[in-house]
């Protein structure tokens, strides 16, 4: 007869525990005779009592009851909506020691894979606050009131939230601003359990550079009450709004977008500006989050691939062009895919706007259409990849 070994924890235990290390999700990880447990709102160093959630075969989770000691690295008075809900998990920490964080977690994975790559210190921002250029907020009715926030996780129970931390304190402005003018005229948030209602979620763009603001509605249906009066009101509250679309988006799904959008006031697109080149952004294209980072990011990028003019570039899902336009100031030629057809679209505008005629894009799958590139032997000094994780390892799959 086999024994089965038992966890060394059990659910609903209370233990004592000092935390050894934090997992990739910023949450702090302690072990019982070797067994892990996974804890939120916990640094290493911290000593705690912790009751046990859950517990499988191979780790538990458990809640801090009380916290014995501090990490020096905690951020006193730090609100935990933020690592409730997930926007901002390791606001707990303190900056300097979140950039060491990353660096380790990438020497990991590398070590993992067996690459022995020296891994540079973090490169950090010199306000790490309000930086994200988009938000994507859900809208619900909580206690009988239409509210807009965030989820707890892995939960679909809506935390009504303001303030977002990290993101532009333009763009929670103009969600407060919606918010209220959605309760204002009586129109209805979607009840995803019945598949009611109608306003879904409030998407809320903004350039960095040309503070141009787009507002998306997204709607169960194309019927929005007292549509004309809503973005009258928009307008006028706020300003810097150039662009106002509702996008459809009528699937039982947690996808946010749909795939229709109407623009009802201005331009279809948002305009902004990143080492000195001018993009339009439609409502459904890729755009980089943080703008300020991006730019060391590209720099740092075109440093590394050494090129001198005399390159021929691949850009892998090269979304509205960013890097690709700003690559080909410094190559030969640059070729770009991308699976997205508006992105595509938003791509080719941003070449002509900006002069460069040494770019190429195409639709596709990457790992099709370079393919299909390496067949036809097109000659290609760099790839630049920045690309959704699992898109890449199907890339990286296809393309050994």
């Amino acid at each position: 007869m086999t024994n089965l070994a038992q966890p060394a924890v059990t659910k609903n235990q209370d233990l004592e525990v000092t935390i050894q290390d934090l997992t990739y999700e910023g949450m702090g990880v302690a072990k019982v005779d070797g067994f892990p447990l996974f804890i939120e709102d916990a640094l290493p160093g911290e000593k705690m009592q912790v009751h046990v959630l859950k517990t499988q075969k191979q780790y538990g989770f458990a809640k801090v009851v009380k916290r014995l000691s501090d990490s020096p690295d905690r951020v006193p008075g730090a609100d935990s909506t933020y690592i409730r809900t997930g926007i901002a998990p390791l606001s707990i920490l303190a900056y300097p020691a979140q950039l060491q964080f990353k660096q380790k977690q990438i020497q990991e994975l590398y070590k993992k894979a067996h690459l022995d790559i020296a891994v540079l210190p973090t490169i950090g921002m010199t306000n790490p606050l309000g930086y994200r250029n988009k938000a994507q907020v859900p809208v619900r009715t909580v206690n009988g009131e239409l509210q807009t926030g965030f989820y707890k996780k892995h939960s679909h129970d809506l935390v009504p939230i303001e303030d977002f931390l990290i993101q532009d304190p333009k763009i929670d402005q103009a969600i407060v601003v919606v918010r209220d003018l959605l309760r204002k005229y009586h129109v209805p948030a979607y009840d995803e359990r019945a598949n009611k209602g109608v306003i879904r979620n409030i998407m809320v763009r903004r350039g960095h550079y040309t503070k141009q603001m787009m507002i998306v509605l997204v709607s169960q249906t194309w019927q929005v009450p007292h549509l004309k009066d809503i973005v009258e009101e928009i307008t006028l509250a706020l300003p810097e709004v150039t662009s106002v679309v509702v996008n459809l988006n009528d699937k039982r799904t947690n996808v946010i977008l749909g795939r229709k959008s109407r623009t009802i006031y201005g331009e279809d697109y948002l305009l902004d500006k990143l080492l000195g080149s001018e993009f339009q952004i439609s409502p459904v294209s890729f755009y980089q989050v943080n703008p300020v980072q991006t730019e060391v990011l590209y720099k740092k990028a075109i440093e590394a691939a050494g090129l001198t003019g005399k390159e021929n570039v691949i850009d892998a899902y090269s979304g509205i062009g960013t890097i690709s336009l700003t690559m080909a100031r410094h190559a030969k030629h640059v070729y770009g895919v991308e699976v997205v057809e508006p992105a595509v679209r938003d791509a080719r505008a941003n070449a002509v706007r900006n002069h460069i005629d040494n770019v190429t894009f195409e639709v596709g799958k990457a790992e099709e259409v370079i393919q299909r590139w390496k067949d036809n032997e097109l000659p290609v000094d760099v790839l630049m990849v920045d690309p959704p994780r699992k898109d890449w390892i199907k890339f990286h799959r296809r393309c050994r």
